[in-house]
């Protein structure tokens, strides 16, 4: 006897659930629900759930956890992804006879019109057996609908640390273009990040100001450099 198809419900409006097969979910229709799970606040709570504002999207996208805020940082920090939905879907298969929902905790689409599905665990829980059984049973579902799937645990905390402290400086508003411009053009070739400084600086006549163009122009990767260390004048800077 065959398993039945794998099904999905998306949430609408609150409390209005969509249902169909998996196969029939379009993709792009899954930004357009809200979060399949409601995020809850009570005292007491061990978790830490919020709103955190993407740059990507222009809005606001849910977390349940610091290490979910974490992935959701590292998310909008990469330009290659365009959308960003929390508590996407429900999925709804058959696992070992019964019947079983799984609701990942990010889906994302990149620019070249790929989705990624992600699940956010600690690596001290992917240890337990049937933690791993259980994402690699949604995961092989959710790749085999086309879609890619990808685990994140704690990431490298010199990395997280620099793109948190960039995350300061990624909105869009704060910075005419005009500026942007004068200050990528005049930081040319510079070897450092003091020396790009300086230069923009130089060019837009307020050295404070400059400094924050600067690194909002690393949060856009129109400048590159290690981020796996932290970031000081003599950060070396990286042709893009």
């Amino acid at each position: 006897m065959s398993k039945p198809a794998p099904k999905y419900t998306l949430r609408f409006g609150g409390s209005e659930l969509e249902r169909g097969e998996l196969a029939d979910l379009d993709a792009r229709h899954v930004f357009d629900a809200d979060p399949r799970r409601t995020f809850r606040w009570h005292r007491g709570q061990r978790h830490y759930p919020g709103r955190y504002w993407s740059a990507t999207t222009g809005g606001f996208v849910g977390y349940e956890s610091r290490l979910e805020l974490a992935a959701l940082l590292l998310e909008d920090f990469d330009d290659r992804v365009v959308r960003i939905a929390s508590q996407p879907f429900e999925l709804i298969a058959d696992r070992d006879g019964a019947e079983r929902s799984y609701v990942p905790d990010y889906m994302v689409e990149h620019g070249d019109q790929r989705f990624t599905v992600i699940e956010v665990k600690p690596k001290r829980r992917l240890k337990d057996p049937e933690i791993a059984a259980a994402l690699q049973w949604a995961g092989d579902i959710i790749q085999s609908r086309g879609w890619g799937y990808r685990i994140v645990s704690e990431p490298d905390p010199a990395y997280l640390s620099n793109v948190r402290f960039l995350a300061g400086y990624r909105r869009l508003w704060q910075f005419p273009q005009r500026d942007v411009e004068t200050a990528e053009t005049s930081i040319g070739a510079a070897p450092t990040l003091g020396a790009a400084m300086r230069s923009a600086g130089a060019a837009l006549g307020d050295m404070p100001y400059a400094r924050a163009v600067v690194l909002h122009l690393i949060w856009r990767r129109a400048i590159l450099c290690d981020l796996t260390s932290a970031l000081a004048n003599d950060t070396a800077l990286e042709a893009p």
